[in-house]
């Protein structure tokens, strides 16, 4: 298999040159890298992300039709692509025009943001499911809470070893809880799938302003999007906003479960590793999932269903 071209700052460059015919064309500055693609800040007003391999291509030409579809629901902006095509052979860029706020890592989402996440719920809930599988959007089915439930148990105990949690707090999540909070047939709805604080664009008034990153978009469990939430925003804010999404006791607290298993898990799997930065945002993240909320008696969960 031929091995992908690495992009260049100079490749970078041409390729601007070729989409701005400014000059010498605005500086380029490298992002990051992430979901297969290479991000490059073209001066202040553009981004350019380069898609690495394969799979990453057919990804964002999916996310180019998937936006323009979620847009119209949504009052949080979305990126606008000015222009995409091809960097290498199969292998897309797209142009983007860099929108305002920080990202929810630099900017702490307020109150009044709260309102925005909620927005962001009710609109996904709002966007034709079927017309994005036309897309090619994948449909995912609802992960087991109690596997979930098992891999967090032993990511506890592991990290109780390194002193890193109390697996006493564990305890709340049962076998019976776990299965009260199966995913509700009929609920799939357009999931973001990856609300990390990365995605979510903040104003300095604690304000939602944009939602970034839709390539691992699928159709599937709205759980999923509150608990990415619970672990970029808190649980307690995840959970508030969602209510005021319309979603009752149980989706909001399978989202909770979720996220916290999924944080333990992966601080437990980043403990090994050499990247100390990678660990601080992980027991970040931890720290948040495992906020305390109201609804925090999981045995008593209403027969409800999600709208």
């Amino acid at each position: 298999m031929t091995q992908a071209p690495t992009p260049t700052a100079e490749t970078v460059r041409r390729l601007v040159r070729s989409l701005i015919p400014d000059g010498d064309g605005p500086d380029v500055t490298p992002v990051a890298e992430g979901g297969g693609c290479s991000a490059w800040w073209v001066g202040t007003r553009h981004v350019l992300r380069l898609a690495r391999d394969r799979d990453a291509a057919v990804r964002q030409r999916r996310e180019l039709r998937l936006r323009d579809l979620v847009r119209p629901h949504l009052r949080l902006a979305v990126p606008t692509s000015v222009a995409h095509g091809e960097w290498a052979a199969g292998l897309g860029y797209t142009l983007d025009v860099r929108l305002p706020g920080a990202t929810g890592d630099v900017l702490a989402v307020s109150a009044v943001g709260e309102a925005d996440l909620a927005d962001l719920l009710t609109g996904l809930r709002e966007v034709p499911a079927r017309q994005a599988e036309t897309f090619g959007v994948p449909r995912a089915a609802p992960r087991s809470l109690e596997a979930l439930r098992t891999a967090g148990a032993s990511a506890a105990r592991r990290l109780a070893e390194a002193d890193e949690f109390d697996p006493a707090r564990f305890a709340q999540l049962t076998a019976p809880a776990a299965r009260q909070l199966v995913a509700q047939p009929g609920a799939a709805v357009l999931v973001h799938h990856d609300l990390s604080r990365d995605h979510l664009l903040v104003s300095g008034d604690g304000r939602v302003r944009g939602v970034l990153g839709w390539t691992e978009a699928v159709v599937g469990d709205p759980a999923e999007d509150i608990a990415g939430l619970a672990g970029a925003v808190g649980s307690p804010a995840a959970v508030r906003a969602a209510t005021l999404a319309g979603y009752g006791a149980r989706p909001c607290l399978r989202g909770l479960w979720l996220a916290r298993c999924d944080a333990l898990v992966r601080l437990a799997d980043g403990l090994e590793g050499p990247d100390e930065n990678r660990r601080i945002a992980l027991r970040a993240r931890l720290r948040r999932a495992w906020e305390a909320i109201l609804l925090e008696r999981v045995t008593e969960v209403p027969p409800e269903e999600t709208p």
